[in-house]
């Protein structure tokens, strides 16, 4: 590799790496004869729904910016080295990677050189040549450029298998702070017009077998937490709404990173505690996989995530009116919100218990964690609970070895 294109590689990977919505899954592209590499099973390392753990090569086209967002390290008044890549560099980048096993597929972003659709227009080509001209068959996510026109959406859709818009902060009042160049509906926009897009797509596909796939792996959003005074109430209540009315395969959130000394940022001297983030992926699942509200898990009363403990703890030992559940005779979409019994667990339960009565050393051997779930749980044998107070319940599962930093591959807490 030429030391130009080495210099540049460092300075984009680099400038990328605040970009953490680059999960890869849901993508069933095939490779066919005569092409390269399969989507689905960079250089950053992301994590499939499945747990399948996928490399991807993640780079910026340019760090170059003609805005000057408060939070960002490429905004056009910091002090940094520059660098764009050609539409080429990143074609041979990729196929080349590639071809030595270094990575599975490519996750692009970019700023914004002139405007929207010129920078837009850049990365459809890239993706373009890639499908077309090497017929690379591997993963391909592009950050999509707020503000573009719909013709160049439409075409991006084509190509990659996941379209991302990032709505950057979660509050209106927010961004018209930390970057006033920037409009909430030039984000919410293409979201819907994406949204629309997959829904048309799929439909035709039931109609035409040769309709082209368009954005299989779906789209997803990314917001920065911590860079303004938004709770983890807003930050959930968004989420949500994005999940219910724009279809959104994933949500990601970003913790702030000091980047500058901007008056209008907090004055923080370190990022925003990982443990956040964490809390925040957990508050996510619960509404995504386990039947919860966000009100049931932060509401005005309660805007925040309790660090100390997960979510679901959190929620249980706020409701212990609910507990103890019956184990053997309780509903599914009870059983799956006690603490320390996840999806899977739940289901083998309620399959198990048709043969026999339920036992601890059942739970045990079905991976339930006892730590928590006995605080909340009898089965037909055991009726031996205390009448514990849920601040005594809180601190003995602490005791118990419970670590509020024992993260999984999904990079969240045990939630189970």
């Amino acid at each position: 590799m030429e030391d130009a294109l080495r210099d540049k590689l460092a300075i984009l990977a680099d400038a990328a790496k605040y970009d953490v919505s680059c999960s890869s899954s849901g993508s069933k592209r095939q490779n066919t004869k005569g092409g390269l590499g399969n989507a689905g099973t960079g250089i950053c390392h992301s994590f499939t729904e499945d747990g399948r753990c996928v490399s991807l090569l993640k780079i910026l086209l340019t760090n170059h910016c003609i805005y000057d967002c408060a939070y960002c390290v490429s905004r056009k008044s910091n002090d940094v080295k520059r660098a764009a890549f050609t539409v080429q560099e990143v074609v041979d980048l990729t196929i080349n990677f590639y071809r030595r096993n270094y990575i599975e597929g490519l996750f692009l972003s970019s700023g914004i050189f002139k405007n929207a659709d010129y920078t837009m227009e850049r990365l459809v080509r890239i993706a373009k040549k890639l499908r077309t001209e090497h017929k690379f068959n591997g993963y391909i996510h592009l950050k999509t450029i707020p503000g573009c026109s719909d013709d160049l959406m439409r075409e991006a859709g084509l190509w990659a298998d996941r379209l991302s818009i990032n709505i950057e902060i979660p509050t209106e009042k927010g961004l018209k702070l930390l970057a006033p160049d920037k409009k909430r509906m030039d984000m919410i926009r293409p979201m819907n017009f994406l949204k629309d897009e997959i829904v048309l797509h799929k439909a035709e596909k039931k109609l035409f077998k040769h309709t082209p796939s368009f954005v299989p792996a779906g789209q997803s959003t990314q917001m920065v937490v911590g860079a303004s005074s938004e709770t983890d109430h807003d930050v959930l209540h968004l989420a949500n709404g994005f999940y219910k009315k724009m279809n959104m395969k994933r949500v990601y959130y970003s913790g702030y990173v000091p980047v500058s000394d901007d008056s209008r940022l907090p004055g923080l001297t370190t990022p925003v505690p990982t443990v956040r983030e964490n809390r925040l992926y957990q508050a996510d699942w619960l509404l995504r996989f386990y039947g919860f509200d966000v009100g049931e898990i932060v509401n005005g009363g309660n805007p925040l995530l309790d660090l100390d403990i997960d979510p679901k703890l959190s929620w249980a030992l706020r409701n212990m009116h609910n507990f103890p559940l019956n184990i053997q005779r309780a509903d599914y979409r009870d059983i799956v919100r006690v603490p320390g019994i996840g999806v899977a667990s739940a289901k083998k339960i309620v399959a198990a218990r048709k043969f026999t009565r339920l036992t601890h050393d059942h739970l045990k051997k079905m991976g339930i964690a006892l730590n928590r779930a006995r605080y909340f749980i009898t089965t037909q044998f055991e009726y031996d609970l205390k009448d514990w107070q849920p601040m005594q319940i809180k601190q003995l599962i602490l005791k118990s070895g419970y670590s509020k930093y024992k993260a999984n591959s999904q990079s969240q807490l045990q939630l189970f």
